[in-house]
């Protein structure tokens, strides 16, 4: 009999859970997605997410169990993310979770929403191994992560302001190309002369990132060429907009691995479904003799299976949370 482990994941607008058997075994995971519901505002608008969480949680669940072929018997624990995130997105799923636990007597196992991301890759890639850097590249991240052993992590560098796939967002909403923007930037940025444009990239000491400032250039450039009356050529633009942040995160995340002496590079979080990103890093990373890994799309958005394989090490190690654990939206991985 292999650790069953249900995961529930609420932290922004999926509402999602998952069974995974001994961390690596994917029986189910079922993902509601809010797209649809948030892209008339442009964007998540946190008491929406809430709501619809409230409404959609039971029946993900449900439908995880029962695409699993088991009951809540079977469960040797229930998982959930604590943080970072929507505080109310959050509340939703760990009172899930702690009713849970606390009916089926099983322990409730808190884990970090950056920690589920890198632990994505441990559910495809079964020969990694430690010391690693990961770069967490989402919405709401850009961290490049040293993770020195299971659940033993240090940070190495971060944005300062913007987060990569949020200016992705931003620079997609200023090209009208609607919400999600980071995916539709990337299919118009396939089309586009990605030297057309020379934008900026932030000189920023160290291993952190910042994004404010190119997206800002792009925003001037687009006006420039508004007031000198002359057509936008979108796709140059979205293809130069994405080499520049490209180009910055394979150039840190490169340094950070040589720094650490780490072989292993992985990818985690929503950006790191870019197929541009992949290759860049690929190809650095060929020329230095390191190799990059990361996992399929679906793991790469937020969903509940990397919840319950990051929970299963927590099992392991005995990390019980308390009924009493609350949200905390600002949750750090690690001290920097």
């Amino acid at each position: 009999m292999g650790v069953k482990i249900l995961g529930i994941e609420t932290s922004c607008d999926e509402t999602a859970a998952a069974v995974v058997e001994d961390g690596v075994k994917i029986l189910s995971s079922v993902v509601s997605s809010q797209v649809d519901v948030h892209r008339k505002f442009g964007g998540v608008v946190p008491e929406v997410a809430s709501r619809r969480h409230l409404e959609l949680i039971n029946p993900v669940i449900k439908e995880a169990l029962e695409q699993a072929g088991v009951g809540f018997g079977d469960l040797q624990a229930v998982a959930v993310t604590q943080g970072p995130g929507l505080v109310g997105a959050l509340l939703v799923g760990l009172a899930a979770a702690k009713a849970l636990a606390f009916a089926l007597g099983v322990p409730l196992l808190a884990v970090n929403h950056l920690e589920g991301h890198i632990y994505a890759n441990f559910l495809v890639h079964r020969d990694l191994s430690f010391p690693l850097v990961c770069l967490v590249v989402s919405g709401g991240h850009t961290d490049l992560v040293l993770v020195r052993r299971h659940g033993d992590y240090r940070l190495l560098g971060r944005t300062r302001d913007d987060a990569a796939g949020e200016a992705f967002d931003k620079v997609a909403r200023v090209l009208e190309l609607g919400y999600p923007g980071g995916p539709a930037l990337e299919r118009l940025a396939r089309e586009g002369n990605e030297e057309a444009v020379n934008f900026p990239r932030a000189s920023v000491e160290g291993l952190d990132f910042s994004f404010s400032g190119l997206k800002t250039a792009v925003i001037q450039h687009l006006h420039r060429c508004q007031r000198a009356g002359e057509e936008v050529a979108r796709a140059d633009v979205a293809a130069s907009f994405q080499k520049a942040v490209v180009d910055v995160l394979v150039e840190k995340t490169l340094e950070a691995a040589r720094r650490t002496g780490c072989r292993d590079i992985i990818l985690a979080g929503g950006v790191a479904a870019n197929g541009r990103l992949r290759a860049a890093m690929q190809e650095g990373a060929r020329r230095e003799g390191r190799r990059v890994l990361y996992p399929p799309a679906e793991l790469c958005t937020d969903n509940a299976a990397m919840i319950a394989c990051a929970a299963y090490y927590r099992y392991l190690r005995g990390e019980e949370a308390p009924l009493t654990l609350n949200a905390l939206p600002g949750l750090p991985l690690a001290p920097a």
